[in-house]
């Protein structure tokens, strides 16, 4: 198996276990209340998205270095920063989003990952620099 494939199965398992992380958030919330022992969500459980966010950005990066083509490139990186901001803000609070808002880039992330083992591997040292 390739590198790049390497970085694109790294990336889909992070976006794919950030997206179940975020699915199962407001779960916990709720159990939370349900519960007299402990006050508030533990701190580790936050700070997880930022240990996804540090995977996908190195899978991105080495999945990039190897793409076929410059709109996947520019894709992985919006959706990227994207998930970015949400997961800033959803720390700092600056601005109202939408919770479900995470969702959009996450996906996007899976299906290039995807969609760049499928369609944009390199066969040879040179297509890299070749740009579809």
């Amino acid at each position: 198996m390739v590198l790049s494939q390497k970085s694109d199965l790294a990336g889909i398992l992070a976006s794919s276990l950030c997206l179940v992380h975020c699915i199962f958030t407001p779960f916990l919330f709720v159990a939370q209340t349900q519960m007299a022992c402990c006050e508030a969500v533990p701190g580790w459980w936050g700070s997880i998205d930022y240990l996804f966010l540090a995977i996908s950005f190195f899978a991105i990066y080495k999945s990039t270095k190897t793409t076929t083509k410059n709109w996947v490139k520019i894709s992985f990186w919006l959706s990227w920063t994207a998930l970015s901001i949400i997961i800033v803000n959803e720390h700092f609070g600056w601005f109202h989003l939408v919770e479900e808002s995470i969702y959009v880039p996450a996906l996007a992330l899976i299906f290039l990952h995807f969609y760049n083992i499928k369609y944009c591997q390199c066969s040879g040292e040179k297509c890299c620099s070749s740009n579809q």
